[in-house]
């Protein structure tokens, strides 16, 4: 009898120190969305977008102000059909910097050979239009008069991001970082965009007067 007292009061003693049994529960996941949001989601991103009338696609551009216009720009440079690249001026800065615009049509020569199945505009002549929007600047300068002849000189960190095109517009932009009025030699640099994204950058182009 005292044998088995002794057991029982062991077996109350050890259940004493056993940690009480939790039963395991599945982890929670989360809840799909309700089949009617998700139907309305894909409703709206297949509703076809408002039609926009030609004078609400027009007014897009109707803060823009013509600073030169293409025979303002003519005035000032030398270039002249097929070769001028800039059709006019919407910013400037005298002395600084200017924002240009390029229409680019398919009328050009230069898109019968360059592609005939894919017609792009030549990166030179991006580089080429950047030059000339250089040039309606420094051609206002103090030693340099309207309509002179300047030439490349170099070029440097030209990088193209992506094909320019007929029915693109580029927006171009340049800014004068040396001026020697002596010697007739400007430094700039320049941007262009299309739908303003990137089209073509440069770190520096170097252009001279003729003498």
């Amino acid at each position: 009898m005292m044998k088995l007292a002794l057991l029982v009061s062991l077996a109350s003693t050890a259940a004493a120190f056993v940690a009480p049994f939790t039963p395991l529960t599945a982890p929670q996941t989360a809840r799909p969305p309700t089949q009617i949001f998700a139907e309305e989601d894909a409703a709206e991103e297949d509703a076809p977008k408002p039609f926009r009338t030609a004078e609400e696609i027009s007014a897009l551009t109707s803060s823009v102000e013509t600073v030169f216009s293409l025979e303002d720009v003519a005035k000032v440079l030398p270039h002249r059909y097929p070769f001028l690249l800039v059709d006019k001026v919407v910013e400037y800065e005298m002395g600084k910097r200017a924002v240009g615009i390029k229409s680019v049509t398919l009328n050009e020569p230069h898109f019968t050979g360059h592609f005939p199945d894919r017609p792009i505009m030549p990166g030179v002549l991006q580089v080429e239009a950047l030059a000339q929007l250089a040039g309606i600047v420094c051609l206002q300068m103090e030693g340099a008069e309207p309509g002179s002849v300047f030439f490349f000189a170099g070029v440097d960190g030209v990088k193209w991001k992506k094909p320019v095109v007929p029915g693109d517009t580029l927006v171009m932009e340049v800014e004068i970082k040396k001026w020697n009025k002596r010697f007739g030699i400007a430094t700039a640099t320049g941007r262009a965009y299309v739908d303003g994204e990137m089209a073509v950058e440069l770190a520096e182009m170097k252009f001279a007067l003729a003498k």
